[in-house]
C-alpha cells in the first residue's frame, strides 16, 4: 500500500494560496502576465500533485487520515488541521484543480481588458485553496473554514464589478442568504461537538449509533425528535444553503451579476457542490435518520422540477444555465435522499465538466456577440463561431442525458435509485425527476436553437446594448460588427472540458458505483435502504446501459424536449408566443420567479427590520436608555435634591439640627429608662 506524503497532500491547497496572494498582494509589480503565470502555476500544481494522489487512491489503495497542524485543545477537544484522503476526496479534487485550471487559462481571454485583471486572478486562486480547505479536512472545524471562505469568496466574486449596483446588490443577497444556511450548519456542528464531544470525522462516526440513541432535549413542533434527526436536518440546511436548494436557492440566478468564469467555478463544479460532498461525506450520520433523507427527498425534487421550469422563460444565456445548475442540483439532493449517495457524487463530477463547458460556451458566445446576452439578439452562430457551436452541442447532450454521455450515467442512475428506494417520500421525488428529463431537454434546447441555428437576428450591426450600462464589463470595446471565434485561450478549455464530457461517465461508472472506489467514504445501510443493491442487481456494464436506455421513459421524455424545442422556436415560433398569451398568468408568476424574492424582501427582510426597529425603540431608546440609563440618573438628581434641601452651608442651621438631635435622643433616652 503506497503511502500518501503529508509535504505531498499540504502543497495542494497552499500552491493557489501562494499564487492568490502573489497576485493580490504583489499584482502591481508583477504585472497582468505576471499575476495571470502565478495563479496558474499554482493551480497547475495542485492538479497535477491531485492526479498523483488520485492514483495512489485508486490503483495502489493508498489512504490517509492525519492531524498536520493542533492549533488547540478545549477541555478533550481538538481543534485541528487534517486531511483525510480516500475516493471521494481524491475524485473532489481533481474535479475542483481541474476545472479551476481550465477557468484560469479561460479567464486571460474573458477579462482581457479589465481593469481588475490582477485582484480578478487573486480572487478565483483564492477561491481554489478555499475549496481545496473545504474537501480535503478530516474534522468539522477546517470544514466549516473552507465552507466560510468559499462564501466569503463567492461575495468578492459576485460583486467583482463594485461599480454596477446589480452586481453589489447580488453579493449582498448570496451572502445573506448564505448566512441563513450556515446558522443551520454551525448548529449541527454545535451539537455535534457538544454529544459526540470530538469535531473529528472519524471519531464522531464511531460513535454515531450512541448519537442516534439519544431522545433531543427539547420539544420542538410539538413532538419528541431523536438527536441524530436534529443534527442531520440542522447539516443539510447548510447544504442547502450552499447548494442552492429551495428556499435558499435565490442567491443563484442573481449572482449570474459576476463575470462569467465565475459562473463556472462557483455556480458548476466546485462551491455549489459543497453541501452535496458534505452531505454524502456525511453519510454514516444521515443513514440514521429516515425522517432527514424523506426531507432531503422532498426539497430535492421542488428544486429539481420548479427550478427547471424557470429556465423555459429566461431570455438571458447565463440564466438559462444557472437555472440548469439549480435544477441539477436538485438531482443530486435527491439521490442523497434516497440513500444512493456515490450516485449522487457520480453525477457532481459529471456535472462539473458539462455544465463548466456550457458556462465558458456561453461565455464564448457573449464575447463574440460583443456582450449581448439576450438569445433573442443571437441566432446562426454556428458557422462564425463554430468550436464554441460543437462544444456546447456536446455539453447539452450530456446535460439532458443522452446515452453515452457522462449526464446519462448519472441521471439514469438517480432515476434508478429513486424507483428502487422504500422511503414514503421517494415517488415524489422519482415523478419529479422524470418530468425533470423532458423540462430540461426542452430549456437547453431551446437556448441551443436560438443561439446557434436559426436566421441571424444581428444584422450584422453594432448591437443593441453595446453602449449601455448592460455591458457586462463596461469597457466600451472597439467591436467589430460580426460575431467571431474566440481566442485559444478561451476556445482550449472548451475542447478539454468537451472530452471528460462525453466520455468521463462511461469510463467510471463501473469502480464508483459499483467498484471499491468510494466503499470506505460512503456507507450505506443496504437493509434499510436497498436502492444500491437493487442498481447493482441491474448494472451489466456500462455499454449495455446505454443500448437498453433507448426503449426507456427518460430516453423518450428527453427526445421529446428536444423536437419539442425545434418545434416551437425552430419550424413555428408562432406556439411559444401563443402560449405565452394564453397562459399569461403562469407565466407572470415565473417571471417573478415564484414571488420567491418578493417575499424574502418584503416579509422577512421587511419583518426583520421592523423587529429590529421595534426593538431599538422600545428596547434600547425606551427601557434601556430611558427607564436604566436616564432613569437612574434622575433617581439619583431627585435624591440629589432632597438632600439638597437639608444641605444649606449655614453654620447655624447645623448647630439648630444638632441640638434638635440632642434634644430628640435625650426625650428617647428619658422614655425609654423612665
Amino acid at each position: 500500500m503506497s503511502q500518501l506524503s503529508q509535504s505531498m497532500l499540504l502543497a495542494v491547497p497552499l500552491a493557489p494560496l501562494a499564487g492568490a496572494v502573489l497576485a493580490g498582494f504583489f499584482g502591481k509589480s508583477i504585472g497582468r502576465t505576471g499575476s495571470h503565470v502565478a495563479t496558474i502555476l499554482g493551480v497547475l500544481v495542485a492538479f497535477i500533485l491531485s492526479a498523483i494522489t488520485l492514483k495512489a487512491v485508486a490503483l495502489d489503495g493508498a489512504r490517509y487520515n492525519q492531524t498536520v497542524y493542533e492549533w488547540m485543545v478545549l477541555g478533550g477537544m481538538k481543534m485541528e488541521v487534517g486531511f483525510m484522503i480516500d475516493g471521494l476526496t481524491a475524485m473532489m479534487m481533481c474535479v475542483v484543480t481541474f476545472v479551476s485550471l481550465m477557468v484560469h487559462i479561460y479567464t486571460i481571454g474573458y477579462m482581457e481588458e479589465d481593469p481588475g485583471y490582477q485582484r480578478f486572478f487573486s480572487y478565483i486562486s483564492l477561491f481554489t485553496f478555499s475549496m481545496l480547505m473545504l474537501v480535503m479536512s478530516n474534522n468539522f472545524l477546517q470544514l466549516f473554514f473552507g465552507w466560510e471562505a468559499v462564501g466569503l469568496v463567492s461575495y468578492l466574486l459576485i460583486g467583482f464589478w463594485f461599480k454596477k449596483p446589480t452586481a453589489v446588490f447580488a453579493n449582498m443577497k448570496a451572502f445573506l442568504v448564505n448566512r441563513v444556511g450556515d446558522f443551520g450548519f454551525i448548529l449541527g456542528i454545535g451539537l455535534i461537538a457538544a454529544y459526540a464531544g470530538t469535531l473529528s470525522y472519524t471519531e464522531t462516526f464511531a460513535k454515531a449509533d450512541e448519537l442516534s440513541k439519544i431522545v433531543f432535549p427539547y420539544d420542538t413542533w410539538g413532538g419528541d425528535w431523536m438527536l441524530i434527526t436534529v443534527i442531520c436536518i440542522c447539516l443539510f440546511i447548510g447544504a442547502m444553503g450552499k447548494s442552492a436548494q429551495f428556499p435558499l436557492h435565490v442567491w443563484l440566478p442573481d449572482s449570474m451579476e459576476g463575470p462569467t468564469p465565475i459562473s463556472a467555478l462557483i455556480h458548476a463544479a466546485t462551491m455549489v457542490t459543497a453541501g452535496i460532498f458534505m452531505v454524502a461525506r456525511m453519510s454514516p450520520l444521515f443513514e440514521l435518520s429516515d425522517t432527514a433523507l424523506n426531507f432531503i427527498l422532498v426539497i430535492g425534487s421542488i428544486t429539481a422540477l420548479f427550478m427547471g421550469f424557470l429556465g423555459i422563460i429566461q431570455n438571458d444565456i447565463k440564466r438559462v444555465v444557472a437555472y440548469s445548475t439549480l435544477s441539477q442540483l436538485g438531482y443530486m439532493t435527491i439521490a442523497l435522499g434516497a440513500s444512493a449517495y456515490s450516485v449522487a457524487v457520480f453525477h457532481l463530477m459529471t456535472h462539473a465538466f458539462f455544465k463548466a463547458l456550457l458556462f465558458l460556451g456561453a461565455g464564448s458566445v457573449i464575447m463574440g456577440m460583443h456582450h449581448d446576452q439576450d438569445i433573442r439578439n443571437m441566432g446562426g452562430l454556428r458557422k462564425y463561431m463554430p468550436i464554441t457551436w460543437i462544444t456546447s452541442l456536446l455539453g447539452s447532450l450530456a446535460l439532458i442525458g443522452t446515452p453515452f454521455f457522462s449526464g446519462f450515467y448519472s441521471k439514469d442512475s438517480i432515476i434508478e435509485a429513486l424507483h428502487a428506494s422504500t422511503l414514503s417520500a421517494a415517488p415524489i421525488a422519482y415523478a419529479a425527476a422524470v418530468i425533470g428529463v423532458f423540462v430540461t431537454a426542452f430549456y437547453s434546447f431551446r437556448m441551443y436553437f436560438l443561439v446557434f441555428h436559426g436566421k441571424e437576428h444581428f444584422h450584422h450591426k453594432p448591437f443593441p446594448g453595446e453602449h449601455d450600462h448592460h455591458d457586462e464589463d463596461d469597457h466600451g470595446h472597439a467591436h467589430a460588427h460580426t460575431p467571431h471565434e474566440s481566442p485559444w485561450v478561451v476556445t482550449v478549455p472548451l475542447l478539454l472540458l468537451a472530452i471528460p464530457s462525453v466520455v468521463i461517465g462511461y469510463l467510471t461508472i463501473q469502480p464508483m458505483l459499483y467498484g471499491d472506489f468510494l466503499k470506505d467514504a460512503i456507507s450505506v445501510n443496504l437493509h434499510a435502504h436497498p436502492a444500491m443493491e437493487e442498481l447493482a442487481q441491474e448494472f451489466h456494464g456500462a455499454a449495455a446501459m446505454a443500448m437498453h436506455a433507448f426503449s426507456t421513459l427518460p430516453f423518450m421524455l428527453a427526445l421529446g424536449g428536444v423536437v419539442t424545442a425545434y418545434v416551437f422556436y425552430m419550424l413555428v415560433p408562432a406556439v411559444p408566443a401563443f402560449f405565452a398569451r394564453t397562459l399569461a398568468p403562469l407565466v407572470t408568476v415565473m417571471e417573478n420567479k415564484y414571488y420567491m424574492d418578493w417575499i424574502n424582501e418584503n416579509i422577512f427582510a421587511a419583518g426583520a427590520r421592523l423587529l429590529g426597529r421595534g426593538l431599538w425603540k422600545i428596547g434600547d431608546v425606551t427601557i434601556i436608555d430611558g427607564l436604566f440609563v436616564n432613569g437612574s440618573a434622575r433617581l439619583v438628581g431627585w435624591i440629589g435634591s432632597l438632600v439638597r434641601l437639608f444641605q444649606t452651608g449655614y453654620i447655624y442651621h447645623y448647630a439648630l439640627v444638632m441640638l434638635v438631635g440632642v434634644f430628640a435622643l435625650m426625650t428617647w433616652f428619658v422614655l425609654q429608662y423612665r
